[in-house]
């Protein structure tokens, strides 16, 4: 009993939210209850097959492509799935959280995921603080342009297949999406 109220407070203290089952054949996924209730907006939704839309409906509508994109890339490839991405919480509050997971084939052969949401906001609330201090949050035009062009270039290396330079450009998207949250909270 202590060492199940010891790990609960260690999964709270690092901004664990719930969980994700994915039977990609199926094209949907089951969240438990904190997951249900704070990505697809609805605690009553835990424990039902949901499609993409329903169990990440809380995303920002600025991510929510590049996610899909990438949660829809790695459904046909299988593997790990690391993203960083926003969330507008009903209150209209704008939280970050991380999607942590595998993609992996059952004994059957079928394509399943299991994964984690953190939240992360406190990470990035300390780089917005930052950011505001010294003056690092304007030139929202020139980053917006360049998140434009970094998906163009994204979506060019995802056609060439090239694992490092799709790396590479992610890791370029996540940093200019950094910048824009950093910018509009």
């Amino acid at each position: 009993m202590v060492l199940a109220s010891t790990a609960a407070s260690a999964l709270q203290a690092a901004g664990f939210v719930g969980t994700w089952d994915t039977d990609v054949r199926a094209g949907r996924s089951v969240l438990d209850a904190g997951a249900a209730s704070l990505m697809a907006g609805d605690p009553g939704l835990a424990g039902t097959p949901l499609p993409l839309d329903a169990a990440l409906g809380r995303i920002h509508p600025a991510d929510r492509d590049w996610v899909f994109g990438r949660i829809r890339h790695v459904r046909q490839t299988g593997g790990p799935v690391s993203l960083e991405f926003r969330i507008v919480t009903g209150t209209g509050e704008t939280r970050w959280i991380l999607n942590r997971g595998s993609l992996t084939p059952d004994a059957d052969g079928t394509l399943r995921g299991r994964g984690a949401y953190i939240d992360v906001t406190d990470l990035h609330r300390d780089a917005l603080q930052a950011a505001e201090g010294n003056g690092a949050a304007h030139g929202a035009t020139d980053l917006n342009e360049a998140a434009d062009h970094g998906l163009q270039i994204h979506a060019a290396l995802e056609r060439h297949g090239d694992p490092y330079l799709r790396s590479v450009s992610g890791m370029l998207l996540l940093g200019i999406g950094r910048a824009l949250a950093r910018r509009d909270p």
